[in-house]
């Protein structure tokens, strides 16, 4: 499949028509419906979008999917949720950059009801299914993103990260997911999750997509070529333990690395939680819950029930674990581990949460880059995480294992 890049250049120089990109890719949303990844397909805005496009920008033609916690004018603004029907007044920051860059926005990806999930089950439509088997998790809260993309619905799909919402699901579908830093793409429009660690990033194919629609959507230059970047492996014991499957495929990794010590995993946790609960439960004040999914209604009363003075702890303690981590990164390039310690779960399992999100948090609460990396193996998807710096880093050193792997 021809990059962004490659396909955007296409369509400028005439070679190739966005009519053509567009309809192929609502053919193939309506091909693959069964997954339940497009919870909104607009075929005529798309179809109109197209017959007129201009024929310029970096992204020109290129068929996009939107998540649907994210404003897009004239489309349902629901956030996965049977509480809401209205659709959006306007775009969100990101979906105008997405336009004004040449972007073509063909719909609505399914989301984790408000993001406030890390499966992909719990959604006004039922759960989002797994494409490499879909009685699986495609994990959440970015699961229709992920869905579409690995299912080969469109080359690039917007989602959002605050606990792992991009790197989840991108890693149990098998393809790439970037959790720039904050505010590299604009936040406006979005329905917030937790406004200390909400962030936008992108899923696609390859991490060269990815780095070039970050690139693109946050207005920045490309990450430099990096000759051998010094990596450094995690020797917490909660980061080395994984299941079965992601063990064999770990293994099979040859790249050169260091030993390093990450903070403490229990404060990690801790600090995520309540950072993220109470404004999440902030976010909701005054909203009737009554139509909420019940997993939905439980994470925000047991969020409900952390005290003030863990929240403003929480605040402080994650200036502390940005500095310990800051320290780390002044010794290596990047730190790399995998990105869940588990293949897509069962879609009925039970007690996944908190192992789906172990390998995830700390890059939120820190605000430094990640980028998911898809690796080799016989059975379901597993993924390499990259935490850098800067997205440059990031981009730089994720470009230079996917050339390696």
């Amino acid at each position: 499949m021809p990059s962004l890049e490659a396909t955007a250049a296409a369509v400028r120089a005439g070679e190739l028509d966005p009519v053509d990109l567009v309809e192929a890719a609502l053919q193939r949303a309506t091909d693959s419906a069964r997954l339940n990844a497009v919870v909104h397909l607009d075929v005529e805005g798309a179809r109109a979008t197209a017959a007129t496009h201009s024929r310029t920008g970096a992204l020109a033609g290129i068929p996009v999917l939107v998540k649907e916690i994210i404003e897009v004018e004239g489309l349902p603004y629901r956030c996965g949720s049977a509480s809401l029907d209205a659709p959006a007044t306007k775009d969100a920051g990101v979906v105008r950059r997405l336009r004004a860059a040449g972007a073509v926005v063909i719909g609505l990806s399914h989301s984790h009801e408000f993001a406030y999930g890390c499966t992909g089950t719990s959604n006004r439509t039922g759960p989002c299914l797994n494409p490499h088997d879909v009685t699986r998790m495609t994990g959440g809260s970015s699961s229709g993103a992920a869905a579409a993309v690995a299912a080969g619905v469109v080359p690039l799909a917007i989602g959002t990260d605050t606990a792992g919402s991009v790197r989840t699901p991108a890693a149990l579908c098998g393809v790439v997911g970037f959790k720039p830093t904050k505010g590299s793409l604009p936040i406006d429009g979005v329905w917030p999750l937790s406004q200390s660690l909400d962030v936008v990033g992108v899923l696609t194919t390859t991490v060269a997509d990815a780095v070039y629609a970050n690139v693109v959507l946050s207005e920045t230059d490309p990450p430099a070529d990096i000759s051998t970047p010094r990596l450094g492996v995690p020797t917490n014991p909660e980061y080395r333990d994984y299941d079965v499957e992601v063990s064999a495929a770990w293994e099979l990794v040859t790249l050169p690395t260091v030993e390093v010590e990450l903070p403490d995993w229990s404060t990690t946790l801790r600090t995520g939680v309540d950072l993220q609960g109470p404004e999440a439960v902030a976010n909701h004040v005054g909203r009737s819950t009554e139509l909420y999914q019940p997993d939905v209604q439980q994470r925000l009363r047991e969020a409900a029930e952390v005290p003030a003075w863990r929240y403003v702890q929480a605040r402080a303690t994650a200036v502390e674990l940005a500095r310990q981590v800051s320290e780390v990164l002044d010794q290596v390039d990047a730190v790399v581990l995998p990105t869940v310690p588990i293949v897509a779960p069962l879609l009925d399992a039970a007690d996944v949460r908190a192992t789906l999100m172990r390998h995830i948090r700390l890059a939120n609460i820190v605000d430094v880059a990640a980028i998911t990396v898809p690796l080799k193996t016989a059975g379901l998807p597993v993924g390499l995480q990259v935490i850098a710096r800067d997205n440059q880093k990031a981009g730089a050193v994720a470009l230079w294992i996917e050339a390696q792997l």
